[in-house]
């Protein structure tokens, strides 16, 4: 079973570093994952019982039975399954299902002028979204490879969709 794109984030995070719960939120956090994934702060422990239930993370036994916070730690499966898992995603052109497209295959119940109006809205959104991104990224340089990565798809995925909203509303760029 494949994990999903939430485990894998995850579990590459505990891969790079032996991590509990909360310091895997700060991480989430620091980093804008958000941006780009979908965990929220409640699923973290439950995606985290997942993979400890698949065998791709452990615990191990504090010293002297200390109660101390769970620090999960990858096994080698998890390790293997989080490799295999991040070659077949970015190997694989997968199609997104994406909400604009619904919108825009129901444009018989819009008229031309609101159309062009909710085009002109996520326009706005969009850049503001690249101006948030951008600032992200100028915060956590200098960035290592997989962020510089994360930061340039996902900047020319928003700047390609903010070329073709500005020539659908009839804006300039």
């Amino acid at each position: 079973m494949e994990p999903t794109p939430a485990e894998l984030t995850l579990l590459g995070l505990v891969i790079e570093h032996p991590r509990h719960g909360y310091d895997l939120e700060q991480v989430i956090e620091r980093r804008g994952i958000r941006q780009w994934t979908d965990i929220g702060f409640s699923s973290i422990y439950y995606l985290l019982t997942k993979l400890e239930k698949r065998g791709l993370v452990h615990v191990p036994e504090a010293a002297g039975g200390a109660k101390s916070r769970r620090v999960f730690h990858a096994t080698p499966e998890g390790r293997r399954v989080a490799e295999r898992g991040a070659l077949a995603l970015i190997e694989e052109a997968r199609p997104v299902p994406h909400p604009l497209l619904v919108g825009i295959a129901n444009l018989p119940l819009l008229s031309e002028e609101e159309y062009v109006g909710a085009l002109r809205v996520r326009l706005a959104r969009v850049e503001e979204r690249i101006a948030v991104i951008r600032e992200v990224e100028r915060a956590q340089a200098p960035l290592e490879m997989a962020a510089r990565e994360v930061f340039s798809y996902s900047l020319s995925l928003l700047e390609a969709e903010r070329s073709w909203l500005a020539a659908r509303a009839q804006v300039p760029e």
